[in-house]
């Protein structure tokens, strides 16, 4: 598999007036919730050190708790299957529903099933699936992808979601002629997501920890759908990453303590709830089969990388929230399923050598997303390191690598590079005109093509230090 064109992917979202409107409009709401969040938990701080040492703590002895969550899930009379890769963990699952004589499915939202493209194996196999998050079933009508890690149809607006319900269930009536209100939307999808909870075979959720203590899978969500999907069919499905097993529910509670307030801006989501087994004599609900997929993908060849630290991610989204590159060109334009700073970590790993090679290179190492990421995750690092993968790989285009070489050469001559600078200040200087900004200029139409970029200043640092080294030594007595 490999990412399609980055370049042309993020020129057509920097053109698309519609979803630049609904990213700004996205955007705002993350970063305030957060930073209010954030100010308001003095102890957020500490908090985030306690969670990295639980997952380096974890990824050190990994196969130690995952070999003791998968006893605990037998244990409490549940199955666990474990899946090399993506096509193995779509081929278990598509094997657990047919042998449970399962027609229709329901999902909760888990970017692992994206990852391994499970409805597209579902339905070749003949199962109608229905996404529960309403933001999943938005995307899935529209036939599209998520364009953000927790709120998968960031990019749409509500009038292209009535437009998409309209088409899809006129049975339910939204009117035509008048414009609908997002309560409106929302009770449509309600009402027709109701029919699928109670008429489904199979659920299929994610997980957003696996409790090695307790076997237990901790599902978050603000919805209720991952409550439902887990708890009303008669078989639930659990599909997970091997990196989400922690050793204790006193650890996932330190972990869903960062991941609320990163997250969304919350103490904690609407619903969090541990599943344990399937449906034991006393209970009044929950399914007749526990299922949990564990699946490795190429993450246990990353556990052994310098690129480690990736597998901390708690996927809450901040580091896409605060990164000007996605917030300017948004989810889609990054071509899979992980966008922003970590997915441009973590598509090149999971994809392999040469197959996202320009992920990478949309950065502008700023290093927000290490500031806000609750689990420090050094995700600057991480991008330059494979930067310089590529670099040795001899991957970066040529235009790039010749550029490098000649800031190479001048950097090494300081004379040189100095009048370089400041030949490079007045030019640009010159185009900036008088509203000090450059509209278009040589070789920088990926920069002016979509903004104006402003003009430096005229001295460069350089030639302004000597000049106040020298009006110091003027003024000393």
């Amino acid at each position: 598999m490999k990412a399609p064109p980055f370049r042309a992917r993020a020129a057509a979202a920097l053109s698309d007036d519609t979803l630049q409107e609904a990213l700004a409009r996205a955007h705002g709401g993350f970063v305030r919730k957060r930073n209010a969040a954030i100010e308001a938990f003095p102890e957020f701080e500490a908090l985030r050190e306690a969670g990295r040492a639980i997952k380096a703590h974890t990824l050190s002895y990994l196969d130690f708790y995952l070999e003791r969550y998968e006893a605990n899930v037998l244990a409490r009379g549940g199955r666990v299957h474990w899946a090399r890769t993506a096509l193995e963990a779509c081929d278990i699952i598509t094997g657990i529903c047919q042998e449970a004589d399962a027609k229709r499915v329901i999902k909760g939202k888990s970017m692992v099933g994206e990852e391994i493209s499970l409805n597209r194996a579902l339905e070749a196999a003949g199962l109608a699936v229905t996404e529960t998050d309403l933001g999943e079933y938005i995307i899935q009508l529209a036939g599209e992808t998520p364009s953000h890690i927790i709120a998968p149809a960031v990019h749409k607006t509500r009038d292209q979601v009535a437009r998409l319900f309209r088409a899809h269930h006129p049975r339910y009536g939204l009117p035509s002629e008048e414009r609908p209100t997002i309560p409106d939307l929302v009770n449509e999808a309600r009402r027709v997501l109701r029919e699928k909870f109670l008429n489904a075979d199979a659920g299929i959720t994610g997980a957003n920890f696996l409790v090695a203590e307790t076997g237990s899978n901790i599902l978050v969500t603000n919805e209720g759908n991952g409550d439902l999907t887990s708890t009303l069919p008669r078989v639930h499905i659990v599909l997970s990453g091997i990196e989400k097993v922690v050793p204790t529910l006193a650890d996932a509670t330190t972990l869903l303590r960062l991941l609320g307030r990163s997250a969304t801006g919350q103490e904690m989501a609407s619903y969090t709830t541990l599943f344990t087994g399937p449906r034991r004599p006393a209970d009044t609900d929950g399914p007749e089969e526990y299922h949990v997929v564990l699946m490795d993908n190429g993450r246990s060849e990353i556990l052994g990388t310098p690129y480690r630290e990736i597998l901390h991610c708690i996927r809450c989204g901040a580091c896409l929230n605060y990164c000007p590159v996605y917030g300017a060109i948004g989810g889609h334009a990054y071509g899979w399923v992980y966008p922003g700073p970590m997915g441009a970590v973590l598509t090149p790993l999971l994809l392999g050598p040469g197959k996202a090679p320009d992920l990478p290179q949309a950065c502008t190492l700023n290093g927000r997303c290490e500031t806000v990421c609750p689990l420090k995750i050094p995700l600057p690092d991480l991008i330059r390191r494979l930067r310089g993968d590529a670099w040795e790989r001899k991957e970066t285009p040529r235009m790039a690598r010749w550029f490098a070489r000649g800031w190479a050469f001048f950097a090494k001559r300081p004379r040189y590079y100095a009048g370089l600078t400041a030949l490079g200040a007045r030019v640009l200087g010159a185009l900036g005109g008088r509203r000090g900004r450059i509209r278009s200029a040589p070789f920088l139409g990926r920069w002016t093509g979509s903004r104006d970029l402003p003009a430096p200043p005229t001295e460069t640092f350089q030639a302004q230090w000597r000049r106040h080294e020298q009006q110091h030594r003027r003024e000393e007595p």
